[in-house]
C-alpha cells in the first residue's frame, strides 16, 4: 500500500524497463532439469509421456515400461549432474558476450533446480544434491552478467487425479485451489527472497490458455 505500484495490471504498466534490459540485447535461456535424463521431443516430456499414443508415450514405454512401472519421478535418480561446473558455464557466457542469464528454476514437472524449504522434490535433496541455481547465480555474477530466473507453475495439475499419481506428492501438490495458488506463490516469493533475481519470469497453465506470459 506504500509502495510506489499497486496489485493492478494498469499500475504494474507504469513499471519502466530496466536500463540493463533495454541495451543487453542477447541474453541466454537455459532449459535444463531432470527431463534431459530421457533427452526425448523436448523440456514437455514429463506432460506428453502419460498422453496415451503420443510419440513420448510410445518410445517410453517400449524403452522403460509401461507408466505404472517406471514412472517420470524414476528418472531422478539418474539425474545427476555430474559435469555441470558453473564457473566453466559463465565463463563461456561471458565469452559469448550474453548480457543476462535466465535458467529454468522449476519447469512443468515440479522438480525445483534449488534448495527449497517448501517441497522436497528438489536438486539440493535428490537427484545431483546439489544447489544447481544458486552455484550458477554466485559464478554469473561475478562475471559481471544479470541474474534472472524462470519458473513455470506446475500445469500438469490436471494428472494429479490420474491414478498413477495417487500416491505421489511431486504431481499430488498440484491442483486448480487455492492452496495450489498459495504453494506458488510461496515459490515464487522464495526464489526471489534466497537468489534476488534481476528479472523473474512466471508462466502457468492459466497463462498458457491464455497466451499471456506472465
Amino acid at each position: 500500500a506504500q509502495g510506489s505500484y499497486t496489485d493492478t495490471w494498469d499500475s504494474l504498466c507504469e513499471h519502466p524497463t530496466p536500463k540493463w534490459y533495454e541495451k543487453g540485447k542477447f541474453g541466454i535461456f537455459i532449459h535444463w532439469g531432470v527431463y534431459s535424463v530421457p533427452a526425448f521431443g523436448n523440456e514437455w516430456y514429463p506432460r506428453n509421456m502419460y498422453v496415451k499414443g503420443s510419440k513420448e508415450n510410445l518410445h517410453h514405454t517400449e524403452k522403460y515400461g509401461t507408466l505404472d512401472k517406471f514412472g517420470y519421478k524414476d528418472f531422478i535418480p539418474q539425474f545427476k549432474a555430474e559435469k555441470f561446473d558453473p564457473k566453466e558455464w559463465a565463463a563461456l557466457f561471458k565469452e559469448a558476450g550474453a548480457k543476462f542469464v535466465v535458467p529454468v528454476a522449476e519447469h512443468h514437472d515440479g522438480f525445483q533446480m534449488y534448495a527449497s524449504d517448501l517441497c522436497r522434490w528438489n536438486a539440493a535433496e535428490m537427484g545431483p544434491k546439489r544447489d544447481i541455481t544458486g552455484e550458477l547465480t554466485d559464478a554469473v555474477r561475478a562475471e559481471g552478467i544479470r541474474m534472472g530466473l524462470y519458473y513455470s507453475g506446475l500445469i500438469d495439475w490436471q494428472y494429479a487425479n490420474d491414478p498413477i499419481f495417487e500416491d505421489d506428492d511431486l504431481f499430488g501438490t498440484a491442483s486448480p485451489t487455492f492452496e495450489y495458488a498459495d504453494y506458488s506463490y510461496k515459490q515464487m516469493m522464495e526464489l526471489v527472497d534466497t537468489y534476488k533475481p534481476s528479472a523473474v519470469s512466471y508462466t502457468h497453465l492459466r497463462a498458457h490458455e491464455t497466451g499471456r506470459n506472465l
